[in-house]
């Protein structure tokens, strides 16, 4: 259904009246839904594998200038073909879903390749350095990466055996002061609040696979703008642990 919103806000750009009318008339449908915690489970996330390199048929973004710190052109591109070598490497590139062909050549170190949520990804670890102080205490593990992808590779090694999960996700707030995106869904989508939970179930239903059932706890910090929702979501993934509320 997120799909017909974007065609509603396509119809209201070209034709305001139409638009709106159409938007009242999807409103009135979409307002008819059962009662307790539904929402459409959407897939609209995407991931940048910046030391991917880039190849023949990938799906990429081109990043900003350098030196820019402003997020940059959000649009997927296809790469039809690449020429030349090393730092003179250049890439045609199509923009995916246009409604008439748009190519453009690029140099190929200005694209970053993504992937969609519905693209197979096969991470792997790899091990960048280690701080050794502590003699034969514990040793601690930090591992950079996109969180749904890491808590993945865990299950392989952890699955069941992990006493606390301490997460910390986007607040859905729209604020872009934050050091990670919290402007997750846009202010005007009639679905944000649906996409934020289709975005949070995935990761708790991880979370649940790594949790030792008998014994553990799961730690999540958020704010009013969505805690009643996520309350409703942890209460339908868990149903026979223990919620409580901690405000301060």
């Amino acid at each position: 259904m997120s799909r017909l919103t974007d065609l509603i806000a396509q119809a209201k750009a070209k034709d305001p009246s139409l638009g709106q009318e159409l938007e009242r008339e999807f409103k009135v449908l979409s307002a008819r839904r059962s009662f307790g915690l539904n929402f459409e489970r959407h897939r609209p996330e995407s991931v940048e594998l910046p030391g991917r390199p880039v190849r023949k048929g990938d799906k990429v973004r081109v990043l900003p200038p350098r030196g820019e710190t402003k997020k940059g052109n959000q649009r997927l591109w296809k790469v039809r073909s690449l020429s030349g070598k090393g730092a003179e490497r250049q890439a045609v590139v199509e923009l995916i879903g246009a409604e008439e062909p748009d190519t453009q050549e690029v140099p190929a170190a200005d694209l970053v390749v993504v992937a969609e949520f519905r693209d197979y990804i096969y991470p792997g670890l790899v091990s960048t350095g280690k701080v050794e102080r502590g003699g034969d205490k514990p040793f601690h593990t930090v591992i950079n990466g996109e969180n749904f992808h890491a808590l993945e590779a865990l299950t392989f090694t952890h699955r069941g055996k992990i006493d606390a999960i301490y997460i910390d996700p986007p607040y859905n707030t729209g604020a872009k002061d934050w050091k990670y995106n919290n402007d997750y869904v846009e202010a005007e989508d009639l679905y944000r609040h649906s996409k934020w939970l289709a975005f949070m179930e995935r990761r708790l239903n991880v979370a649940k696979e790594l949790l030792n059932p008998s014994n553990s706890a799961l730690i999540v910090t958020i704010d009013e703008k969505e805690y009643l929702r996520l309350g409703l979501l942890l209460e339908r993934t868990f149903p026979e642990a223990d919620i409580q509320m901690v405000s301060q």
